[in-house]
């Protein structure tokens, strides 16, 4: 078993000071992995105190001493890619296959992408010809922060320290206690690549410990996170009463809308993009919306992908499903697969219950739900595993009106071989990010939502620019440089 207690503060690991131990628990077997400290109020304060002490020096360092750095940083994860990768799948069920594609490569995409985008961040310009000796500044936030979810772990760690260390943020971040082995391993990247002591700092806690006293902590300026919305509302309130900056990246609930014109492998696509990660994705297509001509072929093309869908341990290579992150989470996505029967739902593929030939470890089976009406619980509420609800619709406009019907705006999907109407869908959809005909958007595109989905931009350009307060100054001498 892995003892991973220590946390890392100001450059060095360090035991903790009020700390209570958590067991880490491999969500294929149930059995316990390894082993981390929560830590209190004084481990909080110590590492936010190590950031503070750090902010001067890095704020005002050479912008492109940060971006050696992070060069540095990027070496070095590619170095542990294997490490990371089966962290993750031992912490959070990722079969061991997506784990060394998909959530280590997210990681390494993010950097590579945060690279290119700082050529273009100007940390000092005019404010315009008309006005020469009024300088705009950009400069740092603050200490920062940081917290971040157990189901895309490097994604959602380098997309948040990555753009706060080229801004000249020092942070704090508090990995998922749930998944921590590989935010224990980006750590120790950290250490390796020689940044200045109190810049990067790690506590490991729950949201209402460590969390909590991060987001209401008064030397703390900026708050970013990922998580569910519940616990995002919180955080808001709580980092209002110090009225720092809060960006929030939170859940969603995708309509995926195909028309009788999308391609052959548009409903296809849809399933297993709602089932990767065993569902476990903020951006996950969850809602398929279908037009009512090709509904009924859709529903027996989706049935046959989900019963197809083969489930298994994280370790085994293959394109398998793994299991769900915790027992709370199998429980949450049992009862919410239930409500879907008792609330009139056609189930057509999965339901309750573990799949077959399995007795332990948090294994769902892969669900499909038909006939949903958008009033049922399964169309509202986001179901965080692999369950996919689908319903008819006769127009566009009611097809906009259907996917619109959400608190959520993350991402929706759109299908169709017409570019005009694919065009007026993008221009209506109420979503931070629209996707069409399985096309991914481009590197360094923004990410994040609207509505109940949160608020700021993470990735490229955006994602720097979300770390860094603006400053106009008057009078600039223009002849001192």
């Amino acid at each position: 078993m892995q003892d991973k207690r220590q946390f890392y503060i100001g450059g060095a690991w360090v035991n903790p000071q009020a700390g209570t131990d958590m067991d880490v628990i491999d969500p294929s077997t149930e059995d316990v992995c390894a082993v981390i400290s929560l830590g209190d109020q004084a481990d909080t304060d110590a590492a936010v105190a190590a950031a503070k002490d750090a902010l001067p020096g890095w704020m005002y360092s050479d912008p492109t001493l940060r971006l050696d750095a992070v060069k540095r940083i990027l070496a070095l994860y590619q170095e542990k890619a294997d490490a990371l990768a089966q962290a993750m799948s031992l912490e959070m069920g990722a079969p061991i296959d997506l784990a060394r594609g998909s959530q280590y490569g997210a990681g390494e995409f993010h950097i590579r992408n945060f690279i290119r985008a700082f050529e273009h961040i100007e940390f000092g310009a005019p404010l315009g010809d008309h006005a020469p000796d009024t300088r705009i500044i950009r400069e740092a936030v603050g200490v920062c922060a940081l917290i971040t979810p157990w189901n895309w772990p490097m994604n959602q760690i380098t997309l948040k320290v990555i753009p706060a260390l080229l801004a000249g943020c020092t942070m704090v971040l508090k990995p998922s206690e749930i998944a921590p082995l590989s935010a224990h391993i980006w750590a120790e990247i950290m250490h390796e690549a020689d940044l200045p002591p109190g810049v990067f700092n790690m506590v490991n806690g729950d949201g209402p410990g460590v969390g909590t006293q991060l987001s209401g902590h008064s030397h703390v300026d900026m708050v970013s996170f990922t998580g569910s919305t519940r616990a995002g509302i919180a955080i808001s309130k709580n980092a209002a009463e110090t009225l720092k900056r809060v960006h929030l990246e939170l859940g969603g609930k995708g309509a995926n809308i195909i028309f009788a014109d999308a391609d052959e492998n548009a409903v296809k696509r849809g399933v297993q993009h709602c089932f990767q990660n065993t569902g476990q994705s903020c951006n996950a297509p969850t809602r398929m919306l279908v037009e009512r001509s090709v509904y009924d072929q859709a529903v027996e093309q989706a049935t046959a992908i989900a019963q197809a869908t083969q489930v298994g341990p994280a370790s085994l290579p293959g394109r398998h499903i793994g299991p769900l992150v915790s027992a709370a989470q199998y429980d949450k996505v049992q009862a919410l697969i239930e409500t879907g029967i008792a609330e009139g739902a056609r189930l057509v593929a999965g339901g309750l219950g573990r799949p077959e030939g399995t007795n332990r470890g948090y294994f769902a089976r892969p669900t499909v739900f038909a006939d949903v009406t958008p009033d049922m619980t399964i169309a509202r509420e986001e179901i965080f595993g692999p369950v996919l609800s689908i319903m008819p619709f006769d127009s566009e406009d009611q097809a906009i009106a259907l996917a619109n019907d959400t608190p959520y705006g993350l991402t929706n999907y759109v299908q169709s071989s017409d570019g005009a109407r694919r065009n007026r869908m993008a221009q209506r959809l109420r979503a931070g990010m629209i996707e069409m005909n399985g096309k991914s958007r481009g590197a360094g595109a923004p990410f994040g939502g609207m509505k109940q989905s949160g608020n700021g931009r993470e990735g490229g350009i955006w994602g720097i620019e979300d770390f860094l307060e603006v400053k106009a100054v008057s009078g600039w001498d223009v002849t001192a440089g």
